[in-house]
């Protein structure tokens, strides 16, 4: 099976054919870094970062842009609040972004453009729609006239212009033709950044950039444009429009991700149920938060609970048992070509959770190979395994989930360890049971715990 994905412009599952055979160039709309980010951004980051895998493990040399919205009213809004630097908000939160990113194992963006770096091709743009009767200067700002678009715009997002609302995206909203033209740029106000013009000073507006970055470092008209369901209008409705108007084809497929809710409520400040990584990371370490997020299908809506986040806890926990206790037996098997099934799966749609059925399930098989003792099935299965958690980007031999400093010390554990079990087992021999059990509860009160096994004890730290 070749790669379906599920189109929103189209509202269908498309076969996807790459616009240059063997290669991909992919735009995912990233972080508006005015506050850390939260449990839904994070979700975003994971999902885009699994099919940049699956892209990459089919075969596919991805080009792949993440943007950072680092000129924006939000921020601005922030600054004002705090007293800080507008470009201080944006990058000190960029850089949690990014922290959290590499903290769950998310390979980095090919590129990552700035707003603020790509003024210049922003104005170009600006100056073809003007040229083509598609925007319009006034009072310091420009803006996209969308009855020069009408037959076109709402096409994502299923909309028809008379049923739409006036954006209100400027103070200007009485120097519009119509009140639903959106801002390409805003005119300067004081103590606001601003870059010249032809039209006068101002910033850009939100929509504009993306346009102007994407077909910048993918050309104009690349393969793929993903983002949250909450941008399809008006961010990427927007986007299609002045790129379209502009003479670009733009993205041939659009991916949404679902929203991130917590116990059934939309995420608020004012509610105060906000989910941030460091609340994740009291419960669950990095690569099982990463496993949680990745586990549902990408376009379904998420609800957080303590008590999903712990089930899955325990299910990557059952992958990382496998993998440990048959690396030890028949050593670190390198990852092999991923099961039929497992493909099939990612093939349609990105179905990870489908694709997680055939993990677990090989992980089962797995298992039973261990208690039999057939180590040439415990070394396929371990690669198998280990093929399919590394699309996931959850392998547990990953160097990403191996912390420098416990490697440091596992030596000395080991040797530590080793001498107990050997009195342990020397006890058992005499059947001294008592002094046996004495040794494995004091190794447990140490956090250790201790498995017997048919190739002999083995132990591991205890999970928080």
């Amino acid at each position: 099976m070749s790669l379906r994905l599920y189109d929103t412009g189209t509202r269908s599952v498309r076969t996807f054919e790459p616009l240059e055979e063997g290669r991909v160039g992919m735009y995912v709309c990233g972080a508006t870094p005015q506050a850390a980010p939260h449990i839904g951004h994070l979700r975003s980051g994971v999902i885009y970062d699994v099919l940049l895998r699956w892209l990459r493990a089919s075969g596919y040399e991805v080009t792949f842009a993440r943007n950072v919205t680092d000129v924006d009213d939000k921020i601005i809004a922030v600054a004002a609040e705090t007293g800080m630097p507008w470009f201080a908000v944006a990058e000190g939160n960029q850089r949690v972004f990014n922290q959290g990113y590499d903290l769950l194992g998310c390979l980095p963006p090919t590129i990552e453009p700035r707003a603020t770096g790509h003024v210049p091709e922003m104005i170009v743009l600006i100056r073809r729609l003007i040229e083509k009767g598609h925007a319009y200067a006034v009072g310091g700002d420009v803006y996209f006239d969308v009855n020069s678009w009408a037959g076109e715009y709402g096409a994502l997002s299923h909309q028809r212009l008379e049923n739409m609302r006036p954006t209100g995206d400027t103070p200007n909203e009485d120097l519009k033709r119509d009140p639903r033209d959106f801002a390409l740029w805003k005119g300067a106000k004081p103590g606001e950044p601003s870059w010249e013009t032809p039209w006068g000073e101002g910033r850009p507006g939100w929509h504009l950039e993306c346009s102007a970055m994407a077909t910048k470092y993918l050309g104009p008209t690349f393969d793929i444009h993903g983002g949250g369901v909450d941008l399809i209008f008006p961010h990427h409705e927007n986007e299609i429009a002045q790129s379209r108007a502009a003479g670009d084809g733009f993205a041939r497929y659009w991916l949404h991700n679902g929203l991130l809710t917590v116990d059934g409520e939309k995420m608020s400040k004012s509610v105060g149920n906000v989910v941030l990584l460091p609340d994740l990371l009291g419960k669950a370490r990095p690569v099982e938060v990463r496993y949680y997020l990745a586990s549902a299908h990408y376009r379904s809506l998420m609800d957080y609970t303590d008590a999903a986040l712990a089930e899955a806890v325990s299910a990557y926990q059952r992958i990382e048992g496998f993998v440990t206790r048959a690396s030890e037996v028949v050593g670190a098997a390198a990852p092999s070509s991923v099961p039929p099934a497992f493909a099939s799966a990612m093939d349609d749609d990105l179905g990870v959770p489908q694709a997680l059925a055939v993990l677990h399930e090989t992980v089962r098989e797995g298992n039973s190979a261990l208690a039999s003792g057939d180590r040439d099935a415990v070394r396929a299965h371990l690669a198998a395994v280990r093929a399919m958690a590394d699309v996931l980007g959850v392998d547990p031999l990953s160097p990403q989930w191996r912390s420098a400093g416990d490697e440091d010390l596992r030596p000395v554990v080991d040797a530590l360890v080793a001498v107990a079990l050997e009195q342990r087992q020397a006890a058992r021999a005499r059947k001294d049971y008592a002094a046996a059990d004495a040794i494995r509860d004091s190794l447990s009160e140490a956090g250790i715990v201790v498995e017997d096994t048919p190739q002999g004890p083995r132990w591991e730290l205890k999970r928080s």
